[in-house]
């Protein structure tokens, strides 16, 4: 063979090689490509399925929102936020929690007339948004893990039902959880930017309710576990706790705080600098909404020590914490009847997050899919199992809305026991494996069945048939009505509109309905020694503008109800002895509790009549009867 056939047969050969090595790149780089756009594809489904869910949880918490009359707990806090309103005059008072529903109100009351809808809106938007808050742990879960960690948070009869209701725990549960996810995005991406949000949802979180401290707890030992778990790894592969602690540790912390800089004394600065920041950040806010009014506006204006206000928003209101909810003796009661209560209401108002997060947990913890284990996961079932075990104990009444901070730490795991079932039985059907496919469509159904079936038993309900999820200091809805007839006779009538008829509860010496000084209503506390009992008609009875009075338990019938006003409001076991007293008037009996309690309310007719016609109230006819007549109906309220 001539040179130049060798010359020519070996650039062939180059040519050749070259041109495969460039179409294998091309390979590599269009497949590269293509699994891009697959992991683009499956993220933006993802998101656009959080964004599904999280419209969803909105319908759900917004539609109807002011259906259900008050609850004991919501009247309280309702009747405050009017008075803040109307006298600009506020205190952190630890009993109620924290300030930020009577903050915010009285930001919506400057735009809208108060209403149960309203007042209740703040929480209905925080807990519709709390299926976002899945997003933020993209990096730890997978796509449909993602998606079904935000449907928890969207359907969940108990998150549902108090994101309803103007109490704190969805607030604070919303609030933590962003918080979390927003550190969680920081450590993922690296990027300090998150420090902000982060400090200022745990800011929001800390001014809706005091057990916020709880779940900074929670993160922390469900933290300290985790590093347990690493060590006990390591030791496992022969590293010493030493060379652990000493020297691995240190140096990936070092690494990731000198990472934010072109030299290790910027990033130093940088990460110094957010911290102390964010740091501000949450005092400010937190300082904001628990400084006094108007000593706030005041110190800004400089006729107030501007160093009082800054210690009353802090200092001050720590110490009011630590006296009322540390150190109160709210505690001091059996553990087990409280575990029975709150395992009680998981069990009706979470069954499925119960089932799929004992699911998930054995799925993520001992490999069953992917083979590994997640830490986040197991973070979660922590904290949760924390909650599920501390609440009973924090908390001063048996209340199922506790159990909403058991529901949100635990939607994790069950959010991968839906995704395994859900994944299983799509892998099923790529198998042609019918009986597999229809055990997780069985099982998928079911549970959204069960949950449909919750959600609207629990809707507006103010039944003791869903007592399990109910709080038993909630009246029965056919009360709204008539007071809102209460409050067309008080705004048309001149004078004392409302009188309680002051008695003492049987076989008790404790007052019921009476108030010695009714102005001492004006600013809180409120003045005793029964006003509390009365609730929530307070609420509804300044929303209407009600002039209200009391007699006390130590008059007689006769005196109490001569001149009587146009309405009168009395227990339902003191209706025998009021009734007599109080001729052309109509009375409406209601319960006024879920069990063991009722109320009467007697109108005037001529009143009643001067506003509504003859036939006011004919949705309430079951709990009407003319007083001082015969032959009506009676409502029987159970003993």
């Amino acid at each position: 063979m001539s040179s130049d056939e060798v010359s020519s047969s070996s650039t062939s050969s180059s040519a050749s090689s070259s041109a495969t090595v460039e179409e294998s790149t091309a390979t590599r780089t269009d497949a590269k490509t293509r699994a891009e756009r697959r992991h683009r594809h499956g993220y933006s489904r993802a998101l656009l399925g959080v964004i599904a869910a999280a419209a969803v949880a909105l319908v759900l918490r917004v539609v109807a929102l002011g259906g259900r009359i008050m609850h004991w707990d919501e009247g309280r806090v309702g009747y405050w936020i009017l008075r803040y309103h109307e006298t600009d005059y506020f205190v952190y008072r630890p009993i109620v929690h924290g300030p930020f529903l009577q903050i915010v109100n009285d930001w919506l009351l400057a735009v809208a007339d108060p209403s149960d809808f309203l007042v209740r809106l703040p929480v209905a938007v925080v807990g519709g948004l709390l299926p976002i808050a899945a997003w933020l742990f993209r990096e730890r879960l997978e796509r449909t893990e993602v998606v079904a960690f935000a449907a928890i948070l969207a359907l969940n009869p108990l998150l549902v039902y108090y994101s309803r209701f103007m109490r704190n725990d969805v607030l604070v549960a919303a609030f933590s959880l962003f918080a979390l996810g927003f550190v969680v995005r920081g450590f993922d991406t690296g990027k300090l930017r998150y420090a902000f949000p982060a400090a200022a949802s745990m800011g929001l979180a800390f001014t809706t309710k005091e057990n916020a401290i709880l779940y900074l707890v929670c993160f922390l030992g469900a933290a300290f576990l985790l590093a347990d778990h690493r060590l006990l790894s390591a030791t496992a592969r022969g590293e010493s706790a030493g060379e652990v602690f000493g020297r691995r540790w240190p140096r990936a912390v070092a690494a990731r705080l000198r990472g934010h800089g072109e030299t290790t004394g910027r990033s130093l600065l940088r990460v110094g600098g957010t911290l102390v920041a964010s740091a501000l950040l949450f005092l400010g806010i937190v300082w904001f909404f628990y400084a006094p009014r108007p000593d706030l506006w005041q110190a800004f204006g400089g006729s107030a020590s501007l160093t009082n206000v800054l210690e009353a928003g802090t200092v001050g209101a720590a110490e009011k914490f630590a006296d009322t909810w540390a150190g109160g003796g709210h505690q001091d009661h059996a553990y087990l009847p409280f575990l029975h209560d709150f395992l009680e209401t998981m069990v009706y108002g979470a069954p499925a997050v119960i089932a799929f997060a004992v699911v998930g947990v054995f799925v993520d913890r001992y490999g069953f899919r992917g083979g590994r284990y997640r830490e986040f996961v197991a973070f979660a079932t922590y904290w949760g199992i924390a909650s599920v075990l501390g609440y009973p104990i924090a908390t001063d009444i048996e209340a199922p809305w506790a159990v909403v901070h058991a529901v949100v730490p635990l939607a994790v795991p069950a959010a991968v026991g839906v995704a395994f079932v859900f994944e299983s039985g799509r892998e099923a059907l790529s198998a042609d494996d019918a009986v597999s496919v229809g055990l997780a469509a069985l099982v998928v159904l079911a549970s959204l069945g069960g949950v449909a079936a919750a959600n609207a038993a629990y809707f507006n309900s103010a039944s003791e048939e869903n007592k399990q999820v109910l709080q038993w200091a909630q009246p029965e809805n056919d009360l709204k009505p008539t007071m809102e007839t209460v409050g067309a006779v008080a705004q048309a009538n001149e004078g004392t509109d409302v009188l309680f008829y002051g008695t003492t509860a049987p076989g008790s010496d404790d007052e019921l309905f009476y108030v010695e000084d009714e102005s001492s209503l004006r600013t809180p506390p409120p003045g005793g020694p029964a006003w509390h009992d009365r609730l929530p008609l307070p609420w509804y009875l300044e929303m209407y503008g009600a002039e209200v009075t009391s007699t006390s338990p130590d008059a007689s019938p006769e005196e109490a109800l001569q001149d009587a006003p146009p309405v009168v409001i009395a227990k339902d076991f003191s209706r025998d002895e009021v009734e007599p007293h109080l001729d052309g008037y109509e009375a409406f009996e209601h319960k006024f509790r879920l069990w063991n309690d009722g109320v009467v309310v007697f109108i005037d007719r001529e009143a009643l009549n001067g506003v509504s016609g003859p036939d006011v109230n004919v949705d309430s006819a079951d709990n009407l009867r003319s007083a001082g007549g015969g032959g009506a109906t009676n409502a029987s309220v159970p003993a």
